[in-house]
């Protein structure tokens, strides 16, 4: 039966987002799938349902589009009970093969992107009592060599400790979830570097294990990594 519970996921066109988004849905939850391709987020929620499934078209870069975001949730269901701030990007190259252009889009989308996904739902979440869950990453608690992503992600590994003591006490929660290396479109190969990725499916278990834990119970991190992964 539906737990009228509505979770917002950005990012969410593909990969750990889509795939959170079908098993949140199979569990009862209304979720909002957000991201900048229209086509592919409105294929997803029509392979949902209409019943309990929403696309809205959202650039995490642009405050408006985000505020939007949180004002169409509210619109359709009536509170934010969970965000899931999910969107980002990496790529290669050192800090000497990289560009610019590269790091600012990044720094954009993985910690401005995050930080305006938090502000737009944080007083909707106060309100009830929900859920605030970030995709940080392995690497962003060990830094890769020459890795602008590593930078990223240990902001927003910061971003969720500071996130979690300006809100301590009003009921919010705050998950960190941090995977090693996923079979994702991440990959040019889909898989990464080893036989046996984390897949998918595995990321979302964790997001709705940290999700349906007592109110009372507040899963800081998940850090999960391949079993062969060494780093």
């Amino acid at each position: 039966m539906p737990n009228h519970r509505t979770l917002v996921i950005t990012g969410a066109s593909s990969g750990i987002g889509a795939a959170t988004a079908k098993l949140a849905a199979g569990k009862g939850w209304n979720v909002v799938v957000a991201a900048r391709s229209t086509d592919r987020i409105e294929a997803l929620a029509a392979e949902i349902g209409t019943e309990n499934a929403m696309a809205v078209t959202c650039d995490v870069t642009d405050w408006d589009s985000v505020k939007n975001l949180a004002d169409a949730t509210i619109d359709r269901f009536g509170s934010i009970d969970a965000m899931f701030a999910n969107a980002g990007f990496g790529g290669p190259g050192g800090f000497t093969n990289s560009t610019p252009e590269a790091w600012r889009d990044m720094v954009l989308t993985n910690v401005y992107g995050a930080a305006l996904t938090v502000r737009a739902s944080l007083d909707h979440l106060r309100t009830s009592n929900g859920h605030l869950l970030l995709t940080g990453s392995v690497a962003g608690r060990k830094a890769i060599p020459g890795s602008f992503y590593s930078c990223t992600k240990w902001a927003v590994t910061a971003m969720g400790e500071a996130v979690r003591g300006e809100i301590a006490g009003s009921g919010v929660r705050v998950t960190l979830i941090e995977p090693g290396i996923v079979a994702t479109p991440f990959w040019d190969n889909g898989k990464g570097p080893l036989e046996s990725p984390l897949t998918e499916d595995d990321v979302a278990g964790a997001v709705l294990w940290a999700l349906e834990q007592p109110p009372h119970v507040d899963i800081n991190e998940i850090l999960m990594r391949p079993a062969a992964q060494p780093v």
